[in-house]
């Protein structure tokens, strides 16, 4: 069976993941990804557009499914060599978070609702790994990926 996870990167950051086919997570840690398997779904939410600027983003930028393989190290230059994994990344809109915040079971009825988002990465319910793909117009997408 698999698990859904969210992960959380600036949009910036996950539109390079996206064009080249993979995902980073916490500075590009190895840990984290480990917990990830291969046919796992993956949804990406950006609190800003960049990393370090405050542009209320707040907005889930990527959908997709975990390939085969296991975690490994990318280089990014200036010796900064993150791990990564690969991703299968659907078409799909971004999203904002607000409309959602209370039919989502991480969010529902929680004032402090990005509290659990500061963690970086953690798995989702099937129920708000469905409710985000249709608000990214993806389930569709999704599903025939996954048949």
């Amino acid at each position: 069976m698999s698990a859904y996870w969210i992960a959380v990167a600036s949009a910036q950051h996950v539109r390079r993941g996206r064009k080249d086919g993979f995902m980073q997570v916490n500075h590009g840690k190895a840990a984290p990804l480990r917990r990830i398997k291969p046919g796992d779904g993956i949804v990406y939410y950006s609190p800003t557009t960049i990393l370090g600027e405050k542009d209320g983003l707040q907005a889930f930028t990527a959908i997709g499914t975990v390939r085969e393989g296991e975690p490994y190290q990318g280089d990014m230059g200036g010796g900064f060599t993150p791990f990564r994994r690969d991703v299968e990344w659907v078409t799909a809109e971004e999203a904002p978070i607000k409309p959602l915040l209370d039919r989502l079971d991480f969010t529902a009825g929680k004032s402090n609702w990005g509290y659990q988002l500061r963690f970086g990465l953690f798995e989702l319910t099937d129920h708000d790994f469905q409710l985000i793909a249709e608000a990214m117009g993806a389930a569709k997408t999704l599903a025939e990926a996954r048949a």
